[in-house]
This record gives structure tokens, sequence and C-alpha cells, in this order.
């Protein structure tokens, strides 16, 4: 029994994301609307996605595009303002993940009572940001400085929208980092947010993770999600859900609930 149980009362978990508009210093901020705005956005797709059955919640600023490799702190103080006037209305199990910063997102977890962060932890990459380049073991360190020992580390280890440097396979980098850097999860990804999960890639890290949950990070859907999860613990799902299955649209609570019946099916079946 892995984590996953103790936290999400139903086996399999949907974790769905919730997209921040773009926040105060980023090129898409809405001035006029304000964050007041933000919230009020916010709130109506996290009741959305309650009311349509999901197992948690991941807060993230997805629309802070382009995104930083080190971010601003405007950012991520006011994603805890926004988490702490939203916190009384969230039900479920929430994550957060702020892009791509992993020390910011551990602060804002642990500020706003967050189980999980999903982002970045180890590994040099060349992406549509830059290289990213990443220092885990002071992560983890820090982690345990601020008192964030509880928050569980997601660690993207197929990142979107980039390659990793070293010529290395799925199952040797899989293998090393659990042996070397204990993660909490491991999430499998397509090349941006809501494309398809290679399930092949998927296969591979969850046969060489050992008792380390595996997540399927992009790309799920109301047609695939059962194929998904018959290989993966969990599923972070985003794009699906909005109206449309339009990354940039709103959430679609009827959306919702096409995946989550699925997802029924699936538990059923178990």
């Amino acid at each position: 029994m892995s984590w996953l149980s103790d936290v999400f009362p139903a086996p399999k978990p949907v974790v769905a994301m919730c997209h921040l508009q773009a926040l105060p210093g980023d090129p898409g901020y809405d001035r006029a609307g304000g964050v007041d705005r933000v919230v009020e956005l916010a709130a109506r797709e996290i009741e959305n996605l309650q009311a349509g059955g999901v197992d948690g919640i991941l807060i993230s600023n997805e629309f802070s595009l382009p995104y930083l490799t080190k971010v601003e702190p405007i950012t991520y103080v006011t994603m805890a303002r926004i988490i702490g006037q939203l916190r009384d209305s969230i039900r479920v199990p929430f994550g957060v993940n702020v892009l791509w910063d992993a020390t910011a997102s551990i602060d804002l977890a642990v500020a706003t009572g967050a189980t999980f962060v999903r982002e970045i932890f180890t590994g040099v990459y060349a992406s549509d940001f830059g290289v990213w380049n990443t220092n885990v073991g002071a992560t983890a360190r820090h982690r345990s400085a601020v008192a964030g020992d509880d928050v569980r580390l997601l660690f993207n280890i197929v990142p979107e929208s980039a390659a990793y440097l070293a010529e290395r396979d799925i199952a040797s980098l899989t293998k090393s980092t659990v042996f070397n850097c204990r993660p909490d999860g491991l999430c499998v990804s397509g090349l941006t947010a809501g494309a398809a999960t290679d399930s092949s890639v998927l296969q591979t890290v969850k046969d060489n993770a050992g008792q380390t949950p595996v997540i399927v990070n992009t790309g799920v859907n109301a047609d695939n999600v059962a194929e998904q999860l018959s290989i993966a613990d969990a599923a972070i799902v985003g794009t699906f859900f909005k109206e449309s299955g339009v990354f940039e649209n709103p959430v679609d609570a009827h959306r919702v609930e096409q995946l989550m019946g699925e997802v029924h099916k699936l538990r059923g079946a178990l």
C-alpha cells in the first residue's frame, strides 16, 4: 500500500488541475479584473471539478506563460493569497505547482497546507524555457528546513516541452531516480498539457519504479483513461475537463462527470 491510499479514499485516484489565470507580473495578467477575478474563476473551476467527483485537485499557475525556472516572489505570494481565500471550499486533498520552481512549490505547499507538489526536481533538460538545471539534494534539504517533510514530492520524470540532456533510456532514468532521489511519485507526460502520454513509456516507467507510484500526467481523456490507469497508479487531468477539451477554456462539469464515470467502471472491475 502506498501513500496514495492514505490520502485518497478510492483506488486509481484522479487529480484534476485547477489552472489559475495569469497572475501579477505575467504577460497575460488581466489588470482590469485583478486578483479578485483570478479568485472568482478559480472558485468556479474548483466547484465544478468537485461536483464532477474528482479525487483531488492540483492548483498551478498554468497561465503564467511563458514560464520562469525561478519565479518572482509575486507569483507564489499571490497564489498563497488565492488558495487562502479558497481553502474552506476545497473538500478534497489538494496539491500545488509553481511552474517551474521546485523550491517555491514546496514553500507554497507548507504555507497553504497542501498535501503534495508536482515539479521538475531532478535532471538537466533542454526546454522551450531554456536549460533546466536542478539540485534535488538542496531541494530535499529545503523541504526539511521549512518543516515540509509531510509534503509529497511528485517528480515529473518526462517533463513537458523539454528533453533530458544525458543520453539515458527511460528505464535507467527511472531506476536511478528512484534509488538516488527517493521520489514520492513519478509523473509521466506527453509533449505539452493535453498531449497524450505514450503508453509504452508509461509502462516502462511502471516496470522500473518498484514501489514508487507512477502517475500519468497529460493527455488522459474519457476514451483512454481505463487503458492509462490499467498501467498507472493515478492520473492528473486538466485539458479534457475544459469546455470542448480546449486548454484555454473553463472547466465543464459534464466532461468531469463523463471521465469519472469511466473511472468508476474501472474501479468496479478491480
